[in-house]
């Protein structure tokens, strides 16, 4: 699965088989710490129990595998599981922040193995499926929240689940700690500074600035990044790499940006190697 609210939903599905086939070995991990975890075994020569522990499991459930990218050797082992459950007829659960097909940096033998299974997109949910969220986790709660209060939040939060139920959880708090109704305008307060804080924490990376430069041209991210000097494409580079230095750490002499090792003397300033 891949895009919206997938750590939700990922994290609700072993609950889920938890609660209702607790007989089965659940393990649930981010692709970050699997690779931490893989490091550290390696370093205390420690890989067998490693492979040992992820063999065992019924159900393998790895967030944002995306993050496996230019990790070889985190890559190899994790091919090596992702075989012997398949064949041992275990489930694997995935998510990225996009389907197979655009993934970046893995093994094709991986990616052919990504496709084997069912890929679901999950789109924002709906005005009504997030009013729907509001009213059953206020039913949980036993508070009342006028529906007025109910179908604001539901217009004004719409990025996310966990800020949406931030600003429910928020809005009890509040009334409870004011000994006051819940109301419009203290549903407004607490939606403007949870909106204020999402712009402060949000950050922009080279991944996001590539990809919407891409998108604006309508070209793919390889011709963004290849040794071109067509005008379109140069054009295209330059806004590119304006915007990471206005809005990322880096600098044209760095390295780190993917965009800068790709261009030629010509068309931008060159990154040293």
């Amino acid at each position: 699965m891949w895009a919206w609210a997938k750590t939700h939903l990922i994290q609700a599905i072993g609950n889920y088989i938890q609660m209702y086939e607790n007989e089965r070995r659940v393990v649930y991990i981010s692709a970050d710490r699997f690779t931490n975890q893989f490091i550290e075994s390696v370093k205390n020569n420690n890989l067998e129990s490693f492979n040992h522990y992820y063999q065992q499991v019924d159900v393998l459930m790895i967030d944002d595998v995306q993050f496996l990218s230019g990790k070889d050797r985190t890559q190899e082992i994790f091919f090596h599981i992702f075989n012997h459950l398949h064949q041992a007829g275990k489930q694997i659960i995935m998510t990225s922040d996009c389907p197979p097909n655009d993934l970046k940096g893995l093994e094709e033998r991986l990616l052919s193995r990504f496709k084997w299974g069912l890929t679901a997109d999950l789109k924002q949910p709906d005005l009504e499926t997030r009013m729907a969220i509001i009213q059953k986790k206020i039913s949980d709660t036993e508070t009342y929240i006028p529906e007025e209060v109910i179908e604001y939040l539901a217009n004004s939060v719409d990025s996310n689940v966990r800020e949406l139920e931030g600003a429910i959880n928020s809005l009890i708090w509040q009334a409870s700690a004011s000994n006051q109704d819940i109301s419009l305008e203290m549903a407004k307060d607490i939606v403007e500074k949870i909106v204020q804080s999402a712009a402060e924490n949000r950050e922009i990376s080279i991944d996001a600035i590539q990809k919407a430069v891409s998108q604006y041209f309508a070209i793919s991210i390889e011709e963004l990044k290849a040794k071109t000097r067509k005008k379109e494409i140069v054009t295209a580079r330059q806004i590119a790499m304006y915007f990471a230095k206005e809005y990322t750490g880096f600098r044209s002499n760095q390295s780190a940006i993917t965009l800068a090792d790709a261009t030629t003397a010509r068309s931008s300033t060159p990154s040293k190697p």
